[in-house]
């Protein structure tokens, strides 16, 4: 299972456990192809029922269908409004009414809202606030971990981002969400096996988006497995070794380089009908390994 929590993301937990408490509302950055794994079940305890925005970040790589449909179930919440945006259109600039829409009873429009934005390493936050503000004051670039230090910055009169480092949380129990953290590029490359990443990847577009990789490398039919996909694309790519054999390494970053860019089309990794499965998955793996716990606790005290 994947795991990747350093030390500067324990004090960043700390650092948001600290402020936390003197904003308003929550705005959580999202990417928009992994709208489930991508959000911080710390930041879901912590806030409560602060009110709070789920930016769908990264929305012009992502699959308009089930985009929709995780909207949707986000807003299940009472407290929960989202937004969907990207770095190549002008929604990001409704946040600012949103987050005014969220606090109906203030006459005073002057008065200003204070919103602690947050959300996983290189899900694009520097970027957005950097477009709010219209200027640069967030260090961006395709890395994970990049932000380190919590800053506020004044998008307005009447709004007051408080930025904190993006943050993983100690623990991903859930095996799919780590390999689509790692696909999407929230934890480092050097934390992961690629080829092991390549191959998840591969398995799910060959079963979801089978049309996308066909046209994508000009396939007449879809290899059976994932592994006769990989093969598939690395001829096509030539990524091959001397004596015909394929070169995993190179195709597997090669997979992973297109997934990031967008260039396999539009995708979400996960559906909120898939996280359902998943996480009963999950309850039941909890609960015999309780049991088989408990057991091997009895039979000692035998």
């Amino acid at each position: 299972m994947i795991q990747w929590y350093p030390g500067h993301m324990h004090k960043a937990k700390k650092e948001l456990i600290k402020i936390l408490p003197q904003a308003d509302l929550v705005i959580e950055v999202l990417d928009a192809r992994i709208p489930y794994s991508s959000q911080n079940p710390l930041l879901a305890k912590l806030r409560k029922d602060k009110p709070c925005i789920k930016l769908l970040n990264k929305s012009d790589l992502a699959d308009p269908v089930v985009l929709s449909e995780w909207r949707e179930r986000l807003e299940v919440d009472s407290s929960v409004k989202s937004l969907s945006c990207n770095h190549q259109d002008a929604a990001i600039n409704k946040l600012p009414g949103l987050c005014r829409a969220m606090f109906p009873a203030r006459a005073n429009r002057s008065s200003m809202i204070y919103a602690l934005i947050t959300g996983i390493p290189n899900v694009g936050k520097s970027t957005l606030i950097n477009r709010l503000a219209g200027r640069v004051i967030a260090k961006t670039g395709n890395e994970a971990a990049l932000t380190r230090l919590q800053q506020r910055i004044e998008i307005s009169s009447e709004l007051t981002l408080i930025d904190t480092p993006g943050m993983l949380w100690p623990k991903i129990e859930n095996e799919n969400s780590g390999y689509r953290l790692a696909a999407t590029g929230a934890i480092r490359d050097t934390a992961i096996d690629l080829q092991d990443i390549a191959w998840f990847v591969a398995d799910f577009f060959r079963r979801h988006y089978a049309e996308q990789i066909m046209e994508r490398f000009g396939f007449e039919q879809m290899p059976d497995t994932e592994t006769g996909l990989i093969e598939a694309i690395a001829k096509k790519r030539g990524c091959i070794k001397s004596g015909g054999v394929v070169d995993f390494e190179k195709i597997s970053r090669l997979i992973i380089a297109e997934l990031r860019n967008g260039d396999l089309g539009g995708f979400c990794l996960e559906t909120p009908a898939m996280i359902e499965r998943e996480l009963a998955e999950l309850e039941i793996k909890k609960q015999q390994d309780a049991e088989k716990k408990a057991s091997r606790e009895a039979a000692r005290k035998k």
